[in-house]
């Protein structure tokens, strides 16, 4: 049902509608700071992802160095 949700003529009709809102002079300013707040996001969430796996390691080895030093 939702397949084909999205013809050519949709998209030209939402950027008639933006252009119209927003005119066309905030438009590559807006665009331009969506871009930079998704790189963030992306960079944020990859830093994330990373400490997660950086300590998830750490946490691990962490009972066995003490049952190690047990015996």
């Amino acid at each position: 049902m939702l397949r084909n949700a999205f013809e050519p003529w949709h998209l030209i009709l939402i950027l008639a509608v933006l252009v119209l809102l927003f005119g066309s002079k905030k438009l590559p300013d807006m665009a331009r700071g969506l871009g930079r707040s998704m790189r963030i996001l992306k960079a944020e969430a990859r830093a994330i992802k990373d400490d997660e796996r950086t300590e998830a390691p750490t946490t691990a080895q962490a009972p066995r160095q003490e049952s190690a030093a047990r015996h």
